[in-house]
C-alpha cells in the first residue's frame, strides 16, 4: 500500500462514519410511523448495548466508586442526548436539527477554552441559526418542539463530551463505552415501550431496529476507532464537521426534506464554524497516551 492510501484510509474512515451515522438515522426516521422516535431510540441503544455488552464484557464489579459514577454519567448523557435528537428529526429536517444540535459542542469548547476566537466561531454559528430561522419560521420546516429538543440535543452531547472524556480516562479499553450503553438502553426501554408497546418485539421492527443500531452506532463506532489510531485528533474534529451536510443529504435522499438556498448557507456556516474552532484551538502539552473511547453521537 503506497502512503497516500496509507493516509487516505483513516479519512475515508472518517467519513464513512459520518456518512453511516447520518444515513442510519434518516433510516431510523422511517420508522418512526410505527414505533415513534422513543420506540427507535430504544431499539437503537438497547440493540447497541446488547452487542457491545457481549463484546467486551466490562468486569463492573471489579470498578471503583468513581469508574462507576462516570460510567452513570457517561449513559445518562447518552440517553438523553439520543433520545432529545430522535425526538428533533420527528419534527424538524435534519441539517436544521444538527446544525441547532452543533452549537451545544461548540459552546463548550468556548467556555472552556474562554478565548475570544472560540467565541467569534460560536457567533458565526449563531448568526447560521439565525439565518436558518429567518428561512423558516412559520414555515413547515421549522417548530418550536423540533428546535427545542435539537437544543436540548446539544445540551447532551456537551454533557457527553465532557463525561465521555471522563470514562475514557477512568475506565481502561471499551468496557466503559459498553456499560454507558447499557446504563442508557435502560434509561429508555421504558419510554420506548410506552411509545411502540409491544411492537418493539415484533421480529420485523426488531429486525429494522438491528439495521439502526449497526449504521448509527455500531460501524462508526469501528471506523472512527480505526480513524483515531492514525489521525491528530485536530484533523479528525475538523473531518467531522461534514456532519450537517451529511444530514442534510441524508435528509434529501432518505425522506426528501428539500431545503432553501438560505437555510443550506446557514448550516454551511454552522459547519465552516465547527471546523474552523478546530483549526484555531490551541493543543495542550502532550500527555502519555491513554486508551480512550470514541465519541459518538
Amino acid at each position: 500500500m503506497s502512503p497516500a492510501q496509507t493516509r487516505a484510509l483513516p479519512v475515508a474512515a472518517v467519513v464513512g462514519s459520518v456518512f453511516s451515522l447520518q444515513f442510519g438515522s434518516g433510516y431510523a426516521a422511517t420508522l418512526f410511523y410505527a414505533l415513534g422516535a422513543a420506540g427507535v431510540t430504544a431499539l437503537r441503544l438497547g440493540l447497541s448495548a446488547l452487542v457491545m455488552l457481549a463484546i467486551f464484557r466490562p468486569r463492573i464489579w471489579r470498578w471503583s466508586a468513581d469508574q462507576r459514577k462516570a460510567v452513570l454519567g457517561f449513559g445518562v448523557a447518552f440517553a438523553f442526548m439520543n433520545g432529545c435528537f430522535y425526538a428533533a428529526i420527528s419534527h424538524i429536517p435534519f441539517g436544521i436539527a444538527i446544525a441547532i444540535e452543533f452549537l451545544g459542542p461548540l459552546t463548550l469548547a468556548a467556555v472552556l477554552s474562554r478565548r475570544l476566537t472560540d467565541f467569534l466561531w460560536v457567533i458565526f454559528a449563531l448568526a447560521g441559526v439565525g439565518l436558518i430561522a429567518l428561512r423558516n419560521v412559520g414555515t413547515d420546516q421549522l417548530n418550536w418542539p423540533g428546535v427545542l429538543f435539537a437544543a436540548a440535543a446539544g445540551i447532551g452531547w456537551a454533557a457527553y463530551i465532557v463525561m465521555g472524556a471522563r470514562v475514557g480516562a477512568l475506565v481502561p479499553g471499551h468496557g466503559g463505552l459498553a456499560a454507558s450503553l447499557g446504563v442508557a438502553a435502560i434509561l429508555v426501554i421504558p419510554t420506548g415501550f410506552a411509545s411502540a408497546g409491544t411492537a418493539l418485539l415484533d421480529p420485523k421492527w426488531t429486525l429494522a431496529g438491528l439495521a439502526v443500531a449497526f449504521f448509527s452506532s455500531m460501524l462508526p463506532y469501528g471506523l472512527e476507532m480505526f480513524a483515531l489510531k492514525a489521525l491528530p485528533k485536530k484533523t479528525f474534529a475538523i473531518l467531522l464537521a461534514i456532519e450537517p451536510a451529511a444530514g442534510v443529504l441524508a435528509g434529501w435522499v432518505i425522506l426528501n426534506q428539500r431545503l432553501d438556498a438560505g437555510t443550506l448557507a446557514g448550516i454551511a456556516c454552522v459547519a465552516i464554524a465547527s471546523a474552523g474552532a478546530t483549526l484555531t484551538r490551541r493543543e495542550p502539552p502532550a500527555e502519555p497516551e491513554k486508551p480512550v473511547d470514541a465519541v459518538l453521537t
